[in-house]
């Protein structure tokens, strides 16, 4: 079915993960909040969503991600020694953050698995679409991932899944890969996912993950879920069913890169990527990384 491409007001962003690949590192600090040079990773996906039109941020949290809240938030105390010191451009930053949205915090409630922190914004999000972007990730374009498909949701009304084509055909075992209809230009019909299939088996080398535009039907579908076997619900299976039901697209993101910040050789390999553009340590690091005996 085809409706009426209502305005996407909110974006929810799941950050209740425990981020065990990271540990000892993320026991009591937030994976979202790894820093990527002088922003936490969460910032940066914050960043793209207020840049593509939406200011009404739903975080999923849990108890051990009070710092999320915090970042966030105004530093009164921070403010005001910033102030006295003079430090008009780092106040100027601080501030500029908890500016940028309405920032909404839910408790995730529920069993393990991604779909569950979808769930959780339901009272929120109420009737009518929405954004979900993971708060470990992200990929930077221009124009940002989430207006790009914002604007494919708007031409076709239709639920719409960010796609990124992964080159080395080793990789595809560790993404969603999507069986695909080219309609035109960056835009597919997707007819199936397939979860980190054999790299002889993909059925394209299109990856569909990382932010989704949704409709409220999706509730339904996620709260009907049968657990797997280790008692997870799991976001790919809603989305599977609502293939069934509706014709959902994938939006090959032009322009941009994906950082794939929740796995550590990839988080670092990020870290220095944006370190090497940063205008402050650039000079510096590539002198460090020039003396070097590797």
């Amino acid at each position: 079915m085809k409706r009426n491409s209502t305005k996407i007001r909110k974006a929810v962003i799941p950050a209740a993960g425990f981020g065990t690949r990271f540990l000892p590192q993320t026991k009591a600090m937030p994976k979202e909040m790894l820093p990527i040079v002088d922003k936490p990773v969460i910032q940066y996906v914050v960043e793209e969503i207020v840049a593509s039109g939406i200011t009404d941020i739903v975080m999923i949290t849990g108890w051990h991600k009070r710092s999320i809240e915090d970042h966030f938030d105004y530093p009164f105390e921070l403010e005001k020694r910033l102030e006295e010191a003079g430090k008009e451009k780092e106040l100027a930053e601080v501030r500029r953050i908890a500016d940028m949205a309405n920032f909404i915090y839910v408790r995730q409630k529920g069993p393990y698995g991604n779909a569950t922190p979808v769930m959780c914004a339901r009272s929120v999000i109420g009737d009518e679409p929405f954004a979900v972007i993971w708060g470990d990730e992200f990929i930077y374009a221009q124009p940002p991932r989430l207006k790009q498909m914002i604007d494919v949701y708007e031409e076709y009304g239709s639920p719409v899944i960010s796609g990124v084509r992964i080159e080395e055909k080793k990789d595809l075992k560790r993404y969603g890969i999507a069986r695909i209809n080219h309609i035109k230009d960056n835009v597919y019909q997707i007819l199936e996912i397939v979860e980190k299939p054999e790299p002889e088996k993909a059925p394209s080398n299109l990856a569909t993950h990382g932010a989704y535009i949704l409709p409220p039907e999706i509730f339904p579908i996620i709260e009907n879920l049968k657990p797997s076997r280790s008692g997870e619900l799991w976001l790919s299976e809603a989305v599977d069913q609502l293939i069934k039901i509706e014709k959902v697209l994938a939006c090959e993101i032009q322009n941009g890169k994906y950082y794939d910040t929740g796995n550590k050789f990839e988080y670092l390999k990020t870290v220095i990527e944006f370190a090497l553009k940063h205008p402050d340590i650039n000079v510096d690091l590539r002198n460090y990384l020039k003396g070097l005996k590797l």
